[in-house]
């Protein structure tokens, strides 16, 4: 294999990885990625967004069995939850995702090595080298480029040191093979939101502890409050602007202490969910031994082209500089990859959508209405209920709504944010729009199937200029 030169070695086949070394490969690159793991898809297919959804969707069906079935004239004994079953389902929808990943690369003819990559030291002959460990056995990969997609971990917490089983992190509440009691989620950011309403759903006690007065804190304001009146119907508790002080395991169960202001109180639960948030795998990369530089926030700094201080090695996703987001790592996979190539291309990170995926959803891109208002652009605010939607009052899903922000003078839409059914799906016409600088009344004027959900957004738009129809 060190005799081999390979055009680019990958090292990470998460989304930006795996999606880098396909596209390279379709420009005519030969592709070596290297991985760890045993099988593709990083943290995203394996133990991330991938399996989250699938028990998310289980989970909202079992919701829909217990609370909802009856209004629709639908009479069925009270379900119950077969929580092995469940996880087994997860698993195999996991299986079959990453296989696919297999499949292309075998299609694509990328080759795959398995193990730890490491950067060494250059040798000044233009060939970039990565030492790759698997069990004791240490082979040396040879290639003009390297590109850099090893991901993200948790957050650990001082004081709350994982131990797999009372403290855990997003992994292992994946695989719980019973619903807790009472589970304690540390964090209100998308995955603590979205974890915690899986167990909620299943009959979990669910307490979610934020240090910060606001949870997911990037989220314009109207839609967080909305969110969270809507989870503390379904039976979720927040203590925000509340900390973990310590924690002491007795007997199976956890006793955390918190501390609220001046206040100070025990809280016992028999799991901890730690969700405060990922950081980028960096140790053991040989960045050092390499050359390579990071910037003040812990990432690997790059340039337009993602290149880093080194000529010939990348680096992608989670690692450098913007959102730790799968889809925000593919689409620099992609344009890495077409950049080498000689074309002109580049990401739009001003149209990244994020979404939690509660139930309803909560989906957003652009800038919120606080962004605006401190930088002092104007604007004006069109919104639309889904009460007042057909489509949603057919599915009895009415909860939320649709807001647009748009430039007082420009009309240009600058953010679109949604709370309701749905509304990850929804954001794509918003981020289509906003990547052609389209505006409000664009919206407005475009055909939109009835009765569906996405009639919403049409009258969010018509209402930034005061021609709602049916508000």
């Amino acid at each position: 294999m060190s005799e081999e030169i390979f055009d680019l070695i990958v090292v990470g086949a998460g989304p930006g990885g795996y999606v880098a070394a396909i596209r390279s490969a379709q420009l005519g690159q030969k592709v070596l990625v290297v991985e760890q793991r045993p099988t593709m898809g990083g943290v995203c297919l394996n133990e991330g967004c991938i399996p989250s959804k699938a028990l998310l969707d289980s989970s909202e069906h079992f919701a829909l069995a217990r609370d909802k079935f009856a209004s629709h004239g639908i009479e069925i004994n009270p379900p119950s939850m077969n929580v092995p079953k469940m996880v087994a389902r997860k698993d195999d929808v996991v299986k079959k995702l990453t296989d696919g990943i297999a499949y292309l690369f075998k299609k694509n003819k990328v080759q795959v090595l398995r193990g730890t990559g490491k950067l060494t030291a250059p040798k000044g002959d233009g060939v970039h080298r990565v030492q790759v460990s698997q069990n004791g056995t240490v082979t040396v990969a040879s290639a003009k480029r390297v590109l850099l997609a090893t991901g993200g971990i948790p957050v650990e917490v001082p004081g709350l040191p994982f131990d797999g089983e009372t403290i855990v992190s997003s992994k292992e509440a994946l695989c719980f093979t019973s619903v807790p009691q009472h589970l304690v989620v540390v964090g209100a950011g998308y995955i603590g939101l979205e974890l915690g309403s899986v167990w909620r759903r299943l009959g979990a006690r669910v307490t979610v502890v934020e240090m910060l007065p606001k949870m997911l804190p990037f989220t314009d304001g109207e839609v967080t409050d909305a969110l969270m009146k809507i989870l503390k119907k379904q039976g979720i508790a927040f203590r925000m602007g509340t900390q973990v002080t310590g924690i002491e395991k007795k007997n199976g169960k956890a006793v955390l202490q918190l501390k609220a202001g001046d206040t100070a109180e025990e809280m016992e639960c028999d799991k901890v969910l730690v969700a405060v948030g990922r950081k980028p795998v960096l140790t053991g990369l040989g960045l050092e031994d390499a050359g390579v530089s990071t910037n003040g926030n812990g990432r690997i700094a790059v340039d337009d082209h993602y290149e880093t201080s080194v000529p010939g090695i990348y680096a992608i996703g989670d690692i450098v500089p913007g959102p730790l987001l799968a889809h925000k790592a593919s689409e620099e996979g992609v344009v890495f990859a077409e950049r080498c190539a000689g074309k002109d291309v580049k990401v739009n990170y001003d149209t990244i959508p994020g979404i939690a995926y509660t139930w309803p959803e909560a989906a957003s891109v652009g800038k919120t209405e606080q962004a605006l208002q401190e930088e002092g652009v104007p604007y004006t605010v069109g919104r639309f209920p889904f009460m007042a939607n057909g489509r949603a009052r057919c599915m009895d899903e009415t909860e939320g709504f649709v807001k647009i922000l748009a430039h007082r003078e420009t009309d240009t839409v600058l953010g679109v944010h949604i709370v309701g059914p749905r509304a990850s799906d929804m954001i794509a016409e918003a981020v289509a729009v906003m990547s052609y600088r389209g505006t409000a009344h664009d919206i407005g004027a475009m055909f939109h199937a009835h009765p569906t959900l996405a009639e919403a957004v049409k009258e969010a738009a018509l209402d930034v200029h005061k021609a709602v129809i049916h508000a």
